[in-house]
């Protein structure tokens, strides 16, 4: 890929900053583009920022963030080393799911910052980020406890695989979750690597 023609992050990061294309805009304190590597070998796909995420402008600092970096160090991977984000980029009030309107007019900005990242493996948490993913890709339109553990490969795209698992928020309500969403990470991290 050209880098020179590659809208880099921090650009796109300008422009969630100041969209205004759907309700949301008004309501956030701080828009959540993501954070991470430019050219990360795996990205991370969430559903919405939470109330400590707007506080912040960063993406998974709350009780479910936390988990998700404690979960990711176990298997020996850090924040830094991969992309995180949400299919929506400001908090919903009282953190009820995006609505259909608010997902597609926000899917813009994931869709440029996936080209721009053109990480090895899609990583989904939740139906939510699963659903939009599954619409895209053409994949199977199903709950991601149907399809997690499984690795799809995606041939529209330099994208090349994405693995469903489990929303991090789901694993602090629901612990007996956690071994299937590490089996999923390791997952990630061996198609990262082409190993499989």
């Amino acid at each position: 890929m050209d880098l020179r023609t590659e809208p880099l992050l921090e650009e796109i990061a300008a422009r969630i900053r100041s969209c205004t294309r759907c309700g949301l805009a008004a309501l956030r304190t701080n828009a959540v583009p993501g954070e991470g590597l430019q050219h990360a070998p795996i990205m991370l796909v969430g559903e919405a920022p939470g109330e400590k995420e707007d506080d912040t402008g960063r993406p998974f600092v709350g009780r479910s963030g936390k988990l998700l970096t404690e979960l990711l160090e176990a298997e020996g991977l850090k924040r830094e080393d991969l992309f995180i984000t949400s299919i929506i980029k400001c908090r919903p009030p009282d953190n009820r799911e995006p609505t259909r309107e608010e997902v597609r007019s926000c899917a813009p900005h994931l869709l440029m910052q996936l080209d721009s990242i053109s990480p090895r493996v899609l990583v989904t948490m939740g139906n939510s980020a699963y659903e939009l993913f599954s619409n895209t890709f053409y994949l199977p339109n199903k709950k991601v406890g149907e399809v997690r553990g499984k690795v799809f490969r995606l041939h529209s795209t330099t994208t090349s695989y994405l693995v469903p698992t489990y929303h991090p928020a789901g694993l602090i309500y629901n612990r007996k979750l956690i071994p299937d969403f590490q089996n999923d990470i390791r997952t990630a991290i061996r198609y990262s690597k082409g190993t499989v």
